[in-house]
């Protein structure tokens, strides 16, 4: 698929990496749709700073969880643009917590952002893509899917959940419509990240680095543009799965 004049649409992407592959995206003449949750988040700047890039923009104020607000998202897309070629499920929730003190409401939350959120917006648009003969959906997973974090079960379990959703919906939808993952390592700290934290990341990589928001960016350009890639999840880790 050539991502010039192409449409993209893209969950929480007002922020960190989503705004990377948003911004990444229009540089290589994408037109972007996006969703953010909260009108606090800077969505106004991120969508300035796609159209500088030439390009057309879609910024929708989405709960993930809801499906009258994700079909309103995929709705307000076409009727924009006349398609999606491509849905990144990027959005998501990061959540810590011991495994016995993790609360209903926390295991809600992390399988409703990062798993049913994911389910609800390929449902919506799996129709109109394979309508029009073609589509990618690339859903936006972690390492937590395939390593065992002590405090993350709920989040793994989310993010498991959607590798297994990846493959389901890739021999679903196929031929027509391709379905890939990708898994990021380290790529962006969080803010209160503490110096040891940083180095700890940095030795728990085989590039002894940590990486970049546009690693991701570049990947999901990649699997946009290679019509040979479906079923998988592909790492951009610097090598911390193998640690």
């Amino acid at each position: 698929m050539n991502l010039v004049k192409s449409v993209v649409l893209i969950t929480g992407a007002a922020v960190r990496v989503g705004r990377a592959i948003a911004l990444h995206l229009a540089e290589q003449g994408a037109h972007i749709a996006f969703s953010y949750h909260l009108d606090s988040e800077p969505w106004e700047q991120t969508q300035a700073e796609i159209e500088a890039h030439g390009v057309q923009s879609l910024a929708m104020q989405t709960e993930v969880r809801n499906v009258e607000a994700i079909n309103a998202l995929v709705k307000g897309t076409i009727e924009r643009f006349g398609r999606v070629d491509v849905l990144i499920n990027n959005a998501s929730v990061w959540l810590k917590s011991p495994f016995l003190e993790i609360t209903e409401q926390e295991w809600d939350l992390a399988l409703d952002v990062n798993l049913k959120g994911p389910f609800l917006a390929a449902q919506s648009v799996a129709p109109h893509m394979l309508a029009q003969g073609q589509g990618l959906i690339l859903n936006i997973t972690d390492l937590s899917a395939f390593q065992i974090w002590p405090g993350y079960a709920h989040h793994a379990a989310s993010k498991a959940g959607l590798v297994a959703l990846t493959k389901s919906l890739a021999v679903e939808l196929a031929p027509t419509v391709r379905v890939n993952a990708i898994a990021p390592g380290t790529v962006l700290l969080p803010p209160n990240y503490s110096p040891e934290k940083k180095r700890w990341a940095e030795e728990n990589s085989l590039l002894k680095r940590i990486g970049d928001p546009q690693d991701v960016a570049k990947l999901a350009a990649f699997l946009i543009e290679n019509d040979f890639t479906t079923g998988s999840v592909y790492f951009v880790d610097g090598g911390r799965a193998l640690v």
